[in-house]
Formats: structure tokens, sequence, C-alpha cells
């Protein structure tokens, strides 16, 4: 005995819900991150010029690397020539 399958009876199924309720938007995630990286991380607002800032998205995409990665990085270097960093 196979069991058939019309084109009525799959789509009267009601759907199954979604049981861990509703998914984040996009806001709500990057709120969610954001929250996250406040726990161990403080924000630096700075203004550079044009050129500089040019140069600095160039070395990023090439070296695969996100600009607050390389500006970290800058700084710990500076931390450590000035041996304030261990």
């Amino acid at each position: 005995m196979s069991h058939t399958v019309t084109a009525e009876s799959s789509s009267a199924k009601p759907k199954r819900l979604y049981r861990k309720g509703n998914p984040m938007t996009a806001t709500e995630k990057q709120l969610a991150a954001v929250a996250r990286k406040r726990v161990t991380h403080k924000e630096v607002k700075v203004f550079v010029r044009n050129p500089l800032k040019d140069m600095m998205v160039q070395i990023c995409s090439e070296g695969e690397m996100t600009q607050a990665q390389y500006i970290e990085s800058l700084i710990e270097q500076d931390l450590n020539q000035r041996g304030l960093l261990e």
C-alpha cells in the first residue's frame, strides 16, 4: 500500500513553529555584538586625513585584517617600543 501525497494535503498542513522564539533582526544582532565587545574593549573615535585612511584600507584588505586590528597592532608596537607593554 503506497501512500500518495496530493498537492492539497501537503500544502494544507500547518507550518511547524520556530521553537527558539523569533529570530533576531540584523540590527539586534549588531547591537548584541557591540554589547559583547564593550565588556573587553573601549571605543576610540578618530578623524584621519583621507589619503592616510585610503592607504590603511588598502593595507588592511591586502593583509586580510580589519581596520580595528590594524590600529590595535600599531598601538601595541608603539607601546612595546616605549617599554610600556610586556
